[in-house]
């Protein structure tokens, strides 16, 4: 990720975080869970992988079509997943994501200043996908608001059964992939 390193280490912290979270989420009662948990703990490393600055590791060319080919097939369980529900295709754009940025930094050249983009400004690709996570965010964040715990519900259920844990974190992916795509 180029541009100055903290911001990128704290990129790399809260998506690692979350991929951590969710592992633990993968011990979930409810199968469902697990199944999302999973891919979004794919989401969460490899988001905090492809984030650690420039200057403190530059990745070996190989690298990035082993990303790309990664969340190509974790774009294809999406689609897969997504004959059962709608709520899949998130997963599906989010995938994609990381595959077209994969591809971007495979095409950048090693000051990772420039991507490929000859001055144009901002891609159309790369645009749309802005304007997606950003409604995501925001729809996100309004739907974590209103959750309120109640002290029932919160004793009996898990705490890797906690939705508004699973939307915050899903939450903080959003953003972190929205500070993703400003940089490329």
């Amino acid at each position: 990720m180029p541009g100055p390193a903290w911001p990128g280490w704290l990129l790399v912290a809260l998506c690692g975080a979350t991929g951590v979270y969710c592992l633990l989420r993968m011990r979930s009662r409810v199968e469902e869970q697990r199944r999302a948990a999973g891919g979004e703990a794919l989401m969460g490393f490899g988001m905090a992988v492809m984030s650690v600055p420039g200057t403190a590791f530059t990745p070996p060319s190989w690298t990035w079509p082993v990303y790309a080919a990664v969340f190509g097939g974790a774009a294809l369980r999406a689609v897969w997943a997504a004959r059962t529900g709608p709520h899949h295709l998130h997963h599906l754009v989010g995938a994609a994501a990381m595959v077209y940025m994969a591809v971007v930094m495979a095409g950048s050249p090693v000051s990772g200043h420039d991507h490929g983009h000859g001055g144009a400004g901002v891609p159309l690709l790369t645009g749309v996908l802005l304007l997606y996570f950003a409604g995501y965010v925001l729809v996100s964040g309004v739907r974590l608001l209103p959750v309120a715990a109640v002290a029932a519900g919160v004793a009996a259920a898990g705490w890797g059964d906690r939705p508004e844990l699973a939307r915050a974190c899903r939450l903080s992916m959003g953003i972190g992939m929205l500070a993703m795509l400003l940089t490329l």
